[in-house]
């Protein structure tokens, strides 16, 4: 077999087959989220929004009660340090170790919350970028048919 015949076939081969690119549909190009054959990246709003949710309620419950128990344990140790207790000296610590985990949390919370509605926003985008950019691949396509 020459090589223009190789070559012949190949084209032929080719063009029988479908080179277009797929994202989140299936052959017959109905679009359905969440069951794109071979679809790398599914995202339910509902799922994230329900978890960004609970984090900003954790987070908003943390930041009004969280933090109740701190003034009177400062004034513990207050009292004990001054009555020379060395139990003072200790409940400082834990009074500080308190205070700082709980800012830990209230972050974790909050970065938990805002990331999610970030990404909620930034997929909507692109994936409207994605489609419209698959769109004109798709006119080019046809055109050079």
């Amino acid at each position: 077999m020459s090589f223009e015949d190789e070559w012949a076939e190949c084209q032929k081969t080719a063009n029988q087959r479908s080179t277009r690119m797929q994202l989140n549909q299936t052959p017959d190009g109905n679009y359905r989220p969440g069951r794109a054959p071979g679809g790398d990246l599914v995202v339910h709003d509902n799922e994230l929004g329900a978890i960004g949710n609970e984090a900003y309620g954790l987070y908003q419950h943390l930041r009004t009660q969280g933090d109740e128990a701190r003034p009177a344990t400062f004034a513990a140790a207050t009292a004990m340090t001054s009555s020379s207790l060395s139990l003072g000296s200790a409940l400082y610590q834990v009074h500080d170790n308190w205070s700082t985990q709980l800012g830990s949390l209230k972050e974790a919370c909050a970065h938990i919350s805002n990331h999610l509605d970030y990404s909620q926003k930034r997929h909507k985008e692109d994936e409207a970028r994605i489609a419209t950019g698959m769109h004109t691949v798709s006119k080019l396509y046809d055109y050079f048919k």
